[in-house]
């Protein structure tokens, strides 16, 4: 009797981790499209992942540049004249370049163009420079742009997954943010 309950519980310790790891998020082989608010993975294949501590670390050091990809919505055109336009406020990571709307799946050419220039002034046109990529914690948009970077030939992009949820947990400084000019305002 005791044999076979051993051989169940090894089968059970066994199986539990294939299981558990059947839940995780994985990476798509393309950009997430919907539903960008959801648990990410864990990984992005070619980047630094970066818990809170270590962008801490970079943030410190002054060795890297953040950017933020939390989307935020243009004032809509057709407005009656007189309506007030109040922008939602948005507090990051002190020092951040924040590119708004640049983390869908799919992208029009203007916003392509519009990250990809944000990225090269974000590195100083040094493809090589670290360049740390976030949003919020569950924010699909921040590995998107992430992945994208490295599609455009960054080599050193790391992605903090937690985003300035994690940060504002960990209790660190937080600036009221402006995004850069979207195509349309330029």
């Amino acid at each position: 009797m005791r044999r076979p309950l051993a051989a169940v519980i090894v089968v059970a310790l066994l199986v539990a981790p294939a299981l558990a790891q059947q839940h995780e998020p994985f990476e798509p082989e393309g950009y997430r499209t919907d539903n960008y608010r959801a648990p990410v993975p864990a990984t992005l294949a070619g980047a630094r992942v970066l818990t809170t501590e270590e962008a801490e670390a970079v943030w410190r050091a002054n060795s890297g540049t953040f950017v933020d990809v939390l989307p935020r919505p243009p004032k809509p055109k057709n407005l009656p004249e007189g309506t007030v336009w109040r922008d939602a406020p948005r507090r990051n990571i002190p020092g951040s370049i924040w590119l708004p709307d640049t983390g869908y799946g799919t992208l029009p050419p203007a916003m392509d163009d519009y990250l990809q220039r944000g990225l090269a002034r974000a590195s100083r046109g040094n493809k090589a420079a670290l360049l740390v990529i976030y949003c919020l914690a569950d924010c699909w948009m921040s590995w998107n742009v992430a992945k994208r970077a490295m599609a455009y030939g960054y080599s050193s992009v790391a992605w903090y997954p937690d985003g300035t949820d994690g940060w504002e947990r960990a209790k660190l400084p937080t600036d009221e943010a402006q995004p850069e000019p979207r195509p349309e305002q330029q």
